[in-house]
């Protein structure tokens, strides 16, 4: 562990990200920030909330829950001045690591993770059903460095590049998006602060009920017990499906099979079949160089490192 508190040293630019987009944002005391490197539940982690604050309803989550550091979802000004209006407790989403974000002491930051093999497979299924209107988007003029490449061919052919090679000259693993590696790594430095959370996409799976009431206490959210079953319902993949459909399913825009694509099966340990030994052990390489303990948490979520 290390005293004080995350600073901000790398500025994160590229095809999908872009750092100084929270230049202008202006914190309140009660606001939440969900970080994760990517496909490790950070929807599911923004419905959960939304649900906590607003009740079991449906919300455009892109309006009411905005991934800031996404230069393609068009200027930043009109992003801040929508969450500069909302009067319920805001929360924002952001795939940025604890080096690259803006840091609030007020802001309660809550950060989600998943077995890094589990994250390869998801990220995969996102990767290889991006639509060419998305691939504009994301490589347009303004894009800062080298454009998105398209997917290899076949996912094992993608995972001796991913797991090895940064995008961004600091991260040891990613390309071509960001490092999963390195967001988690600097977030977990930062564990122990009173306004840090840690969740595990596997603790939501096989218990989301305790785990949602973990991210209800760190929140300071009471939730009523004849409350429970509406919530846990809002939070289920079917239902974030069926309003991800709404409007005719705008995710078609951005991903081949639109929302049952992005929402897809969910599911740990699909890596099982698909990588071979050899493939495993890049995996075992790349994770020898984490904390023991972070390690032991990204494969067996909190109750491999007692995290009560």
């Amino acid at each position: 562990m290390v005293s004080g508190v995350p600073e901000r040293v790398h500025e994160y630019r590229n095809h999908h990200l872009d750092s100084t987009r929270w230049d202008g944002f202006v914190a309140r005391d009660d606001d939440i920030v969900v970080t994760t490197a990517y496909k490790a539940g950070t929807t599911w982690t923004q419905r959960i909330v939304a649900s906590l604050l607003l009740g079991p309803v449906p919300i455009g989550l892109l309006q009411e829950s905005p991934w800031i550091d996404a230069r393609f979802h068009g200027p930043v000004a009109p992003i801040l001045a929508r969450l500069d209006a909302q009067q319920h407790r805001r929360f924002m989403k952001s795939h940025l690591a604890a080096d690259g974000l803006r840091w609030f002491p007020q802001v309660k930051y809550l950060v989600v993770g998943r077995d890094t093999r589990d994250v390869f497979m998801s990220l995969w299924n996102h990767y290889s059903a991006y639509t060419d209107i998305a691939y504009a988007l994301f490589n347009d003029a303004d894009c800062p460095g080298p454009a998105l490449p398209r997917p290899p061919a076949s996912v094992r052919a993608w995972w001796p590049r991913w797991i090895s090679e940064g995008w961004f000259e600091w991260e040891p693993d990613g390309w071509p998006f960001w490092s999963h590696h390195h967001h988690l790594a600097t977030w977990w430095e930062w564990r122990d602060l009173d306004n840090v959370l840690f969740a595990h996409y596997g603790d939501l799976t096989s218990d989301a009920r305790a785990e949602i009431e973990r991210i209800a206490t760190f929140l300071g959210i009471e939730v009523a017990d004849d409350a429970w079953p509406a919530l846990l319902k809002s939070v289920g993949i079917d239902t974030m499906r069926e309003q991800a459909r709404g409007g005719g399913d705008p995710m078609s825009i951005w991903f081949e099979g639109g929302a049952a694509r992005f929402f897809y099966q969910g599911s740990n340990g699909r890596w099982r079949d698909v990588l071979d030994e050899d493939d495993l052990a890049m995996y075992h390489a790349a994770a020898a160089t984490l904390d023991p303990t972070l390690r032991a948490w990204l494969e067996g979520g909190r109750h491999a490192v007692n995290m009560e």
